[in-house]
């Protein structure tokens, strides 16, 4: 079990905050330096569970050929990074396809409580996948897409709405949990106060947490809070995937275009970490990334649940 630094940091205090760890240790809930993460007597990595659908990744459409800038990559475990090709990456994102990666299809999906509380969430021990933004940024819309369900998680016409930790559980083995959105002006100040104490009380304390998906708008310039949690997520040692969301629209027809916004908010990313984040875009409304997010997921859930992982 990793070490954690329990430090509530005020996410308004870290605009101009230090290097945070590398690639290595925010990308998954778990640190996966592979040279500490070997099968014992191998010096190699722990096998991969078996794959009930054979994977077949497409070729991503942001790299050209022996263009492949292997240093911008998220590289999971099994995979070396210098035999990485242009098809092994997902589309619209950095994240290279590994051995991890497995069944993806969502079959099932129920709500199972809401809580006021950390302490209150369930403790069956199956892994959570955290859902995490600025208000509006389209958490819910998300969820609904990835179950392709209809106002199955709910959406409002009132940012800021969501005050409570929700769990939904995901073919009977995994959860989705939607977080409380942060940075909405509207919601009263002992709500704002709640959110600061019992989200990162969540964070720093759930040892089930796989990584959290960090959603951005990427219709709109990068925000300094979505930089500034990204940061104390990245300091505290919490694993993230930055999650574009929106990637379909451009605000008020004089905006930049969404791929101008990332490249942006990656800019400034890059100032904080030695090695970038995974990052993937998405669109509730045309299904961009859908497919590839889950499949993403898959893989760190499945190297999660190997049991060589000690």
């Amino acid at each position: 079990m990793i070490l954690r630094h329990h430090r509530l940091l005020n996410l308004h205090m870290l605009s101009t905050p230090p290097i945070a760890p590398s690639l290595a240790a925010v990308s998954f809930r778990r640190p996966l330096s592979l040279a500490a993460r070997t099968t014992p007597g191998t010096g190699s990595p722990p096998p991969p569970p078996p794959s009930p659908h054979p994977v077949k990744p497409s070729l991503a459409s942001n790299v050209a050929g022996a263009d492949l800038v292997r240093t911008a990559l998220f590289v999971p475990p099994g995979v070396a990074r210098e035999e990485v090709t242009p098809d092994m990456l997902l589309p619209g994102s950095n994240i290279v396809v590994g051995p991890y990666a497995g069944h993806a299809q969502i079959k099932q999906v129920e709500f199972v409580k809401s809580s006021a509380r950390a302490r209150d969430c369930p403790k069956d021990n199956r892994p959570e996948f955290a859902i995490l933004g600025r208000s509006n940024v389209g958490k819910s819309s998300l969820i609904n897409a990835l179950v392709r369900k209809k106002e199955f998680a709910l959406t409002s016409k009132k940012p800021g709405k969501t005050q409570l930790i929700n769990h939904f559980l995901v073919n009977k083995s995994w959860y989705i949990v939607d977080l409380p959105g942060y940075g909405f002006a509207n919601a009263s100040q002992s709500a704002r106060t709640d959110w600061s104490s019992f989200t990162k009380g969540y964070f720093l304390n759930r040892d089930t947490l796989v990584a959290v998906l960090l959603l951005v708008d990427a219709s709109i310039p990068p925000q300094q809070i979505d930089l500034d949690c990204a940061n104390w997520l990245g300091r505290n040692n919490i694993g993230m995937t930055f999650v574009f969301t929106k990637c379909d629209k451009i605000k008020g027809g004089k905006g930049k275009r969404s791929d101008d916004n990332i490249k942006h908010f990656q800019d400034l990313i890059s100032k904080y970490y030695k090695e970038p984040p995974p990052w993937i875009m998405t669109s509730s409304v045309t299904g961009l990334g859908r497919d590839e997010l889950l499949l993403h997921m898959s893989q760190l859930r499945n190297y999660w649940d190997n049991d060589e992982v000690v």
